[in-house]
């Protein structure tokens, strides 16, 4: 396979030496996840060692308004928080986007409360050698992550991407009184981050986005889920997104589309559908997500013996997607997935 460069203007203090990526993207999904548990510094060095061109840091916000790094704001599937008695009168139950969880939530923590807490492996039974690294890890600020991704680059020469993902919004906004989209924008200026540095700003919710349109030129990307639509949208279904006119309508406010790996792939016969074509006619990119090795993970025609944390036929699915033709993919196994596009 050949991949196109890309080349991104970048100030000279920012993100690093030269933004020059080749598609496809490779994107890191929360780190080299499938190797350490997500979201995690060390998941991200990791990743960006072996090649990875973005990272991806899903963000969630802290009682003192501090974006911190977590795939979501309910802590117990993520950290020891549920073991620590010190906090167990924080234990909540709370809707989120229709859901009722309950748990422990990172906008009823302090920054401070939060760095007592340590990560564990989020699906230790698709990933039980992670757990081995379970209690060593404390949650990431943004803050930091840019500031890993800053030494990162410069140590290797190259530049390297971010892909913040803002996590439920719309619920912090109507439920907690705390504007994401305000606090991630006076972060990224206090960073010195600028729209033409690699940085993608991700999110399934479409007001969120067109807020940060209207705001700012860095770079948006409408997540696009496989069932329902978006929960700021309750009469907008996804399905209806993916259409000509939908992604007409997208490309008014975003610069491309994050859908599920399925939308751009059918798995069963391995044959891509129309959309990237569709997508790229309406002027968007398109990164689909996630690609996984793990049979846990893979549909039930490409799995292989060793059980869910065992290594099904991911190659297979792979290389249909690649043939997709979109223009980078998130992937959990960044080892795997460099080698393979290296090869092609």
């Amino acid at each position: 396979m050949v991949r196109k460069l890309v080349v991104a203007a970048l100030a000279a203090s920012v993100m690093m030496p030269s933004a020059v990526f080749a598609e496809p993207l490779v994107i890191a999904h929360r780190g080299a996840s499938g190797e350490r548990p997500e979201h995690t510094l060390a998941a991200y060095e990791l990743a960006i060692d072996l090649g990875a061109d973005f990272i991806e840091p899903d963000l969630v916000v802290t009682k003192d308004l501090q974006l911190v790094v977590r795939h979501e704001n309910e802590l117990s599937g993520t950290t020891d928080v549920a073991s620590r008695e010190e906090f167990e009168h924080l234990r909540r139950e709370k809707t989120i986007d229709g859901q009722r969880v309950a748990g422990w939530f990172a906008e009823d923590f302090t920054l401070a409360e939060l760095r007592t807490l340590r990560v564990r492996e989020r699906v230790g039974n698709i990933r039980p050698a992670n757990t081995r690294y379970n209690g060593l890890y404390q949650i990431p600020t943004f803050a930091e992550v840019v500031q890993l991704v800053r030494a990162k680059g410069e140590e290797r020469g190259r530049a390297v991407g971010l892909y913040p993902e803002l996590k439920h919004p719309t619920f912090l906004l109507e439920a907690e009184g705390i504007d994401m989209v305000d606090l991630l924008l006076r972060e990224l200026r206090d960073l010195g981050i600028e729209a033409g540095d690699p940085l993608f700003i991700q999110c399934f919710e479409v007001g969120t986005l067109k807020r940060l349109d209207q705001r700012s030129d860095f770079k948006l990307v409408q997540l696009i889920a496989p069932e329902g639509g978006p929960v700021d949208e309750p009469d907008m279904r996804y399905a209806e997104m993916l259409s000509a006119q939908g992604l007409e309508e997208i490309a008014a406010y975003a610069d491309g589309i994050g859908p599920w790996l399925g939308h751009v792939l059918d798995t069963e016969t391995m044959q891509p559908t129309a959309l990237v074509a569709e997508a790229h006619a309406a002027g968007l990119k398109v990164h689909p997500w996630t690609l996984r090795k793990e049979n846990g993970f893979l549909p039930s025609a490409l799995q292989g013996n060793g059980g869910p944390s065992g290594d099904g036929q991911y190659l297979l699915l792979w290389k249909a997607a690649l043939a997709s033709g979109a223009d980078g993919y998130f992937t959990d196994n960044v080892r795997e997935f460099v080698e393979l596009v290296e090869a092609e």
